[in-house]
């Protein structure tokens, strides 16, 4: 098995002195160090509306030729 990296020790050794297991220790201090949670894409709002009728074509919404650019911003945020 590999040697586990851990990326923020302190957070890692708190964890292991609250009794938490090696595993979820190293899971939670090395995704403490990350910073944040997630990806990070641009918001919809910011789209053009032909980028947003793509976007929803892809995903399958159903009418979305005849739909204003509010309409698909909150169809895509929504399915």
């Amino acid at each position: 098995m590999p040697k586990t990296e851990i990326k923020d020790e302190k957070t890692y050794r708190k964890l292991r002195k609250k009794g938490e297991s090696k595993k979820k220790a190293a899971r939670v201090a090395n995704a403490a160090a990350a910073g944040h949670k997630g990806g990070k894409s641009h918001s919809y709002d910011e789209w053009k509306k032909e980028e947003l009728v793509k976007r929803a074509k892809e995903v399958g919404i159903k009418g979305r030729s005849t739909m204003k650019k509010a309409e698909l911003v909150k169809a895509l945020r929504h399915h």
